[in-house]
C-alpha cells in the first residue's frame, strides 16, 4: 500500500515533478505573472523575472506559457540547460520555434527568414513571445548580445520579439555581460521565499489538489517545516512527501512534530541533531541553497 491509498488521496500532493495543477497562485508569483504579461502585451522587448534554487521559477514560466491566448500569442519556451549553448543554436532554435519551416544554416538568411516570420506573425495581429528558462546558463558575452540582437527585430514604433528570462540571481551577472542588453530590461521581478501564513495555504492547497479531505499535518508542524525549508517551496515539497511517508510508515493519521525532525535529519537539515531529533533548522541561505542542490541529486 502507498500512502496515497493509506491516506485516501487520490495523486502524490508534494510531488517535485511540474504539474500545472498543483500550481499555487501566490500574491507574490500573481504579481510577477501580471507584470511578465503587461511586459509582453505591451511589446515592452525584454523582462526578467530572478529567484532563488526552488523559489517557483518554472513553474511561473510554464504558468505564463498557458496563459498566453493562442489567438493573440505565438509562443514557447526554451529550457537552458547547460552552459555550453551556442549564439547558432539559440538562433536556430527560436526561429524553430516560432515557425521557421527549414532554417536557413547559415547566420544571415536565417535572420531573414525569421525577420519574415515575424512580419508574418504582426500582420495576423499576434504578438510573438520567447520565454527563457535557467537563463542564467547564459554564460557567455556572445549570447547576450545574440539576444540584444534579436530584440533590434522591429519595425517603425513596435517590436516583433519579446524576451522573458527566468533564472537565478546569476542571470544579472550574464546580464551585465552586454550592458546595453542590461539596460533593455523593461520589466523585472525577483521572487522570494514563501512567508509563514503563505506556506500554510501552499500545504492546505497542495493536498486539496492531491485530493485530502481534511489535514495531515498537526497544527504545530507547519512552522517547522516552514523554517527547516527556509520557505522554498521545491524544500517544502521534499519534506511534507517524505513526513507522509513516514506517517505512513509509522500508522499515524496525521504529522506529528517527531516524525518532521526525524525527516529533517534523515534530509540532513539538521544543523546540530540530537539523540531526541530535535535540531536546529538552517537558517542561513547558503546553508539551505547547499541542501537543494544535495536534493535535486536525490531526487
Amino acid at each position: 500500500m502507498a500512502y496515497t491509498e493509506y491516506f485516501g488521496l487520490t495523486r502524490e500532493p508534494f510531488s517535485n515533478a511540474p504539474d500545472a495543477r498543483f500550481y499555487f497562485n501566490s500574491e507574490q508569483h500573481s504579481q510577477a505573472l501580471i507584470r511578465l504579461m503587461y511586459a509582453v502585451d505591451s511589446n515592452k522587448g525584454l523582462a526578467v523575472t530572478i529567484g532563488g534554487v526552488g523559489t517557483g521559477k518554472t513553474t511561473l514560466a510554464r504558468r505564463m506559457l498557458d496563459d498566453l491566448p493562442e489567438d493573440r500569442y505565438e509562443s514557447s519556451l526554451l529550457v537552458m540547460v547547460h552552459s555550453g549553448i551556442t549564439p547558432d543554436w539559440i538562433l536556430t532554435r527560436i526561429a524553430m520555434q516560432l515557425g521557421v519551416e527549414s532554417p536557413a544554416e547559415d547566420r544571415l538568411p536565417l535572420l531573414k527568414q525569421l525577420y519574415e516570420r515575424l512580419l508574418e506573425i504582426d500582420k495576423t495581429g499576434k504578438k510573438a513571445v520567447v520565454l527563457i528558462d535557467e537563463a542564467q546558463m547564459l554564460q557567455t558575452r556572445e549570447l547576450m548580445e545574440e539576444f540584444r540582437g534579436l530584440l533590434n527585430l522591429e519595425i517603425p514604433g513596435k517590436k516583433l520579439l519579446n524576451i522573458v528570462f527566468f533564472g537565478l540571481p546569476e542571470v544579472e551577472d550574464c546580464l551585465r555581460l552586454d550592458e546595453p542588453l542590461a539596460q533593455r530590461v523593461a520589466v523585472k521581478y525577483h521572487l522570494q521565499s514563501l512567508s509563514l501564513n503563505t506556506t500554510k495555504s501552499y500545504i492546505k492547497h497542495r493536498l486539496q489538489v492531491g485530493g485530502a479531505s481534511r489535514m495531515l499535518f498537526a497544527p504545530d508542524v507547519i512552522p517547522v517545516i516552514h523554517r527547516y525549508a527556509g520557505g522554498v517551496p521545491r524544500l517544502i515539497n521534499t519534506i511534507c512527501d517524505n513526513c507522509l511517508f513516514e506517517a505512513f510508515m509509522r500508522k499515524i493519521s496525521e504529522v506529528d512534530l517527531s516524525t518532521v525532525h526525524s525527516v529533517a535529519g534523515d534530509l540532513g537539515m539538521l544543523s546540530q541533531p540530537t539523540s531526541s531529533g530535535q535540531g536546529e533548522a538552517c537558517d542561513d541561505l547558503d546553508e539551505i541553497e547547499n541542501m537543494l542542490d544535495r536534493l535535486e541529486q536525490q531526487i
